[in-house]
């Protein structure tokens, strides 16, 4: 069964706070509150944003950049979305359409 839904990105970094909790966090957890179908907070080698620091893992501290994903329906992306807009720390937020071949896990 093959079915069309979006994919949704959003740009961070592991040093990001808002409150005295981490992005990645406060945004996997509000995903899950919201009964999305899952999020996965993967962590760069390198990277950097509009400001061109160069993020990178080092020996003292980290200060990796991070891409949340979650896959769903347009509308509900577009709900989160909009609920997460009072957090600080994010950067880009991208949207695009994947096609779904397999929903479930393992066999």
């Amino acid at each position: 069964m093959s079915q069309t839904m979006k994919l949704l990105r959003i740009y961070t970094s592991e040093s990001a706070y808002f409150g005295d909790s981490k992005v990645f966090a406060v945004i996997a957890t509000r995903a899950r509150d919201a009964k999305l179908s899952g999020a996965t907070v993967l962590q760069a080698l390198v990277g950097f944003g509009k400001s061109a620091h160069l993020r990178k893992r080092h020996i003292l501290e980290d200060d990796q950049s991070l891409v949340i994903e979650i896959v769903d329906e347009d509308e509900r992306l577009r709900e989160f979305v909009a609920s997460i807009s009072d957090v600080t720390g994010i950067g880009l937020v991208t949207m695009e359409p994947v096609e779904v071949l397999e929903f479930g896990v393992g066999r």
